[in-house]
């Protein structure tokens, strides 16, 4: 059998009409504005698009249209949930708008993350979502070229020209870290996420900076160890700031993934959560309150900032009015694994 004999002619518009008993109009309006058409005219045409096994042509419309409908987001990694909440309400966000979802993940490397977003501009994507500021000017220049527009989200800097939707991530450190200092620290330890391309991660060690030279503690009383991102290097990190001849009394972790790794190197070297070791965290994924015990940390509104996200994008595309970028609250979730210091400094 030949390759023409196992694949029978691709079914048309026109196809359907004819086996519905409509025009092609009705066709197009039973597909595309369902509520315009009534019941059983719209009845009629989508069991003839199901017997027939028609799908639309999404590259003529696409030329039509000059769209074609597509959004990109290219997120640092898919390996646990940190992004997870945001993207998928991002995305029932766009199904509401008829709009596709091509999703890319980087592994936090610049090079490859620069890659993605020229694919998926050659892919036809109409705009794209990307996480945080830091990436070469190149690829925003390549962008502006091309008149996509990009939506920063996961944060949020006010001298930030490029429009962004997310939560100020120095703030919510030093709001945690005030209320670390309150409980009586003064000897810090920080696992922090790889800084060099990472603005999230920066802005998060400068809010905690910034809160303890508020407070008058020497940054000497600071140990910083960055490192990737994973339940395994937050444990390893964890006991390399703990092996230090004066190890700190509290361990403030990036993000809640780092933490709930180091609460577990915790409970295997013996320590005893918060009694001699406080540990925070920073995102508030689900994992945090399932934490034993639960994970202190900063909430971020992942639903909320996902669904204005595309909102937003929408709009850019759109291009009906100026838009401006919106700053999201953030929240401490005081739980288990903040206490006071063992032994007062």
């Amino acid at each position: 059998m030949n390759t023409t004999e196992r694949n029978p002619q691709v079914p048309t518009l026109a196809d359907v009409a004819r086996h519905a008993g409509v025009s092609t109009a009705t066709v197009s309006r039973c597909l595309n504005s369902p509520d315009l058409v009534v019941a059983p005219t719209r009845e009629r045409v989508m069991s003839a698009v199901r017997e027939l096994g028609y799908s639309p042509n999404f590259s003529a419309q696409s030329l039509a249209a000059k769209r074609t409908n597509t959004f990109g987001a290219v997120i640092p990694t898919m390996d646990n949930a940190i992004f997870a909440q945001t993207l998928q309400a991002f995305q029932e966000e766009l199904q509401r708008h008829k709009i596709t979802l091509l999703v890319s993940s980087s592994s936090y490397q610049e090079d490859l993350e620069a890659e993605q977003i020229r694919a998926l501009i050659a892919r036809g994507a109409d705009a794209l979502l990307l996480i945080g500021h830091h990436r070469a000017q190149d690829v925003f220049d390549f962008l502006d070229k091309r008149s996509v527009p990009a939506l920063v989200c996961w944060a949020f800097t006010p001298d930030e020209e490029r429009l962004s939707i997310g939560f100020n991530n120095a703030a919510g450190m030093h709001g945690l870290t005030q209320l670390v200092i309150g409980k009586g620290h003064k000897r810090i330890g920080f696992i922090s996420a790889v800084l060099a391309s990472n603005d999230r991660a920066r802005e998060r060690l400068r809010g905690l900076q910034d809160a303890m030279a508020e407070a008058g503690i020497s940054p000497k009383n600071l140990t910083i160890v960055e490192t990737s991102y994973g339940l395994k290097t937050g444990g390893d990190a964890f006991r390399e700031i703990m092996s230090a001849e004066t190890p700190p009394t509290v361990v403030m972790c990036g993000n809640d993934v780092l933490a709930i790794g180091a609460l577990r190197a915790a409970k295997e070297m013996g320590l005893q959560t918060p009694a001699d070791i406080s540990i925070t965290g920073f995102d508030d994924i689900e994992l945090a309150m399932l934490a034993e015990p639960a994970l202190t940390t900063v909430h971020v509104p992942h639903n909320e900032m996902g669904r204005r996200a595309a909102w937003m994008l929408i709009q850019m595309v759109q291009g009906d009015e100026p838009l401006s970028s919106l700053e999201l609250p953030t929240e401490i979730m005081v739980r288990q694994t903040l206490g006071p210091p063992r032994q007062q400094d």
